[in-house]
């Protein structure tokens, strides 16, 4: 399989389709970014790289990072975890108030902002620096230091974190969270303000296409079970309201974020992320989705 003729291929076409959608607004420094930028990076398990347009351009990878947390969770408290959270698709906004609430502040999946409160408020009980710790976990997946907090973006984010912290207030009501809200919310919103190139990104993601172990950490991140759950996950919530038609159209799991980037994994085959700002109504990117249908079109397979 020539995989650089490939991601050349479905690059060219969703160009020359071109379609769009409108960039994240609702967080301000977000509203600034390029809405034309697009970019394509696929790794292989050998950890060949192959990509177009601006795959190696820094963006905030926002939801995505609930990935690298889950895994950091799963690993330390395995199945208390799920004592927690639940499993379930949402088919709710990824920030639904109402949600919560009804199910008696134990979040539909770790994927929808308050699960991932939740993940991360474990975190906060664990570490003394769960930031530090988040940023050391995804630079071993990738190989090398990329990482970076925009400040920019992650002080937008939390001068309009009311619903975030209305979330954690919730959970708080209801007995599921350890540490003070406002500090919680802060290191959510930090992670999430994080950038990385979709290079790293399919780079940090490769683990859940190889079973859990990382060519670029030389270690087993999860075991092989675990990496199958995270991969269950990210096919079934990874795309909030819109998770049911990415599995229809595209038969990949992925995680979406509205900074406007997917990264996506083909178990035993490869990892890849795609980024392009303009998101659709469900807020997930138009052109990335795009772009993957394209590919498991022209591959002739997905998991189905």
């Amino acid at each position: 399989m020539d995989y650089q003729e490939l991601i050349e291929e479905v690059y060219n076409e969703v160009m020359s389709a071109n379609p769009r959608g409108k960039v994240a607004d609702y967080i301000p420094e977000l509203a600034r970014v390029d809405g034309d930028k697009f970019g394509i990076a696929l790794v292989d398990l050998e950890g060949n790289i192959f990509g177009a347009g601006d795959f190696e351009e820094p963006f905030s990878i926002q939801s995505i990072s609930k990935v690298y947390t889950l895994t950091m969770v799963a690993g330390i408290f395995k199945n208390k975890l799920w004592s927690r959270v639940n499993v379930e698709p949402s088919g709710d906004p990824f920030n639904s108030i109402a949600q919560l609430e009804f199910e008696k502040g134990i979040p539909r999946n770790p994927f929808i902002n308050a699960g991932a409160l939740v993940i991360t408020d474990a975190l906060t009980s664990k570490f003394d620096d769960p930031i530090a710790e988040i940023s050391k976990f995804i630079n071993e997946l990738t190989g090398k230091e990329c990482t970076e907090i925009n400040r920019e973006v992650m002080d937008s984010e939390l001068r309009h974190s009311e619903r975030n912290t209305a979330l954690g207030y919730f959970l708080k009501a209801y007995g599921n969270f350890e540490n003070k809200v406002e500090e919680v919310v802060k290191t959510y919103v930090a992670h999430c303000a994080m950038e990385m190139s979709c290079v790293d990104l399919a780079r940090s993601f490769s683990f859940l296409a190889n079973d859990g172990y990382s060519i670029y950490a030389k270690r087993e991140i999860v075991p092989e079970s675990f990496a199958r759950r995270i991969n269950s996950l990210m096919l079934t919530c990874g795309f909030y309201d819109e998770a049911g038609e990415f599995a229809f159209r595209v038969g990949l799991p992925g995680k979406s974020g509205v900074g406007g980037g997917v990264a996506s994994v083909m178990p035993h085959k490869f990892s890849i992320a795609v980024w392009s700002p303009e998101l659709n109504e469900k807020g997930n990117s138009i052109k990335s989705i795009m772009a993957l249908e394209l590919l498991t079109d022209k591959l002739k397979f997905s998991l189905f």
